[in-house]
């Protein structure tokens, strides 16, 4: 699958992740969620949906596990 390069729409993604941000573990999870969408359109970032599916997948195990501090 091949997603256009777009430097306004990953500013976007980025701007909608810090807008959902806050203390909770739930929003700083979509937020970091939406940051690694975000690169997929980021012409500096060389990834893929595929890296993107199995880096949000780690982030999701990590929340399972109860976070990286425990």
């Amino acid at each position: 699958m091949s997603v256009e390069k777009d430097h306004e729409r990953a500013e976007l993604v980025r701007e909608i992740a810090e807008e959902v941000r806050s203390e909770s573990s739930e929003s700083k999870q979509l937020s970091a969620i939406l940051y690694r969408v975000s690169d997929l359109y980021d012409p500096d970032e060389d990834t893929s949906p595929e890296e993107i599916y199995l880096n949000v997948k780690y982030i999701m195990q990590i929340k399972e596990q109860g976070g990286i501090d425990r």
